[in-house]
């Protein structure tokens, strides 16, 4: 441990109680603050600091802001035998999943292939983690989010989009993850908080400034908007995702989505989830998945989602760290939330 930056560790365990007991303190349900305690430390464990904890705080903003519903119940419908459609009602995206994923795998299994389609919601956190589960039972994986503009294009400077990112995942006979997570943008958005925090420039092509010009200054593009990876190319991704995250689940285009980080407007967010069931087309797929996953890395194909498992593994044997200063304000938060409920319990 770096004693100019001590660390606390946590079996993930107590990380997942702590993350529930500091959503409750904010008003949340058990049963939203058990769904968002369970992917927070998800991302957390799998090396995605900025999707996990530090993601955290902008839901306990939601619920003390209104921006998400503290008590809502997700209302899933099966519109069809292999569809699912999810309002999430103003609240989490992770608690309409949660609902529908038994009814999920058992379709995409009886009948090939499955789609959970939700609108209404918080926006999504890490999409991978959507991804990862449906994988875990046997199927293929597809998954697209929209929610508050932050992505523009080229000639434009307002945001037409969010980060729209795709997610993929399939997993071989012997349990290894080919794991894919990807915004549609240049880059992350929390990149460019990182580097408007530490005064660091930002390479070209990330973002434009409030006028729309190409911009190095993170500070600056906080103030503009993300662009979209690979020019054109990235930025058609954006709008397919767009169309099937907003456009297929009839959740808000980003163009119509609150901002997740401010005021009391749910942003209406969107996923389309898709469970693909490759054993009815062939009954090798993990073992044949296995082979080719070892032949591209006898080529030095590094795979996607690699980091991601091994970090977990870590987190399963050690636990997960956070700053303690980072810690200790999570604390604060849990302390003066429950005084306050105390004391005006009827508000809550």
């Amino acid at each position: 441990m770096d004693d100019e930056n001590p660390e606390k560790r946590l079996t993930l365990t107590d990380a997942t109680t702590f993350a529930r007991q500091l959503c409750l303190a904010h008003g949340a349900s058990h049963a939203v603050a058990s769904a968002l305690a369970a992917a927070t430390v998800s991302a957390q464990a799998h090396g995605q600091h900025e999707l996990g904890f530090g993601h955290l705080p902008d839901y306990l903003s939601g619920f003390a802001t209104g921006r998400i519903a503290t008590a809502a119940e997700p209302i899933v419908t099966q519109v069809a035998p292999a569809m699912i459609r999810c309002d999430a009602a103003r609240g989490i995206a992770q608690l309409g999943f949660d609902r529908a994923f038994p009814a999920l795998c058992s379709n995409a299994h009886q009948l090939g292939i499955a789609l959970f389609a939700q609108y209404n919601a918080f926006t999504c956190g890490e999409l991978g983690y959507y991804t990862r589960r449906l994988a875990r039972e046997g199927l293929v994986a597809l998954a697209f989010t929209n929610g508050s503009p932050l992505l523009t294009v080229a000639g434009q400077s307002r945001p037409l989009y969010s980060t729209n990112p795709i997610a993929f995942a399939a997993a071989s006979d012997t349990g290894r993850l080919l794991a894919i997570d990807q915004a549609s943008s240049a880059t992350a958005y929390v990149n460019l908080l990182r580097a408007a925090e530490a005064g660091e420039a930002i390479p070209a092509g990330w973002a434009v400034d409030g006028q729309g010009n190409e911009t190095r200054s993170a500070r600056e593009a906080l103030h503009g908007t993300l662009l979209a990876f690979g020019g054109g190319r990235g930025a058609n991704i954006a709008l397919m995702v767009e169309v099937l995250a907003a456009g297929v689940t009839g959740a808000n285009w980003s163009l119509d989505a609150g901002d997740f980080r401010a005021g009391s407007e749910s942003p209406g967010a969107g996923m389309l989830v898709v469970g693909i069931a490759p054993r009815l087309l062939d009954e090798c797929f993990a073992a044949r998945l296995d082979e080719q996953m070892a032949r591209l890395e006898a080529l030095g194909v590094y795979l996607p989602g690699k980091g991601k498992e091994q970090a977990y593994a870590r987190a399963v044997c050690e636990g997960i760290s956070l700053p303690v200063a980072a810690y200790d304000a999570f604390r604060g938060r849990v302390g003066s939330y429950s005084l306050l409920l105390a004391a005006r319990p009827e508000k809550f």
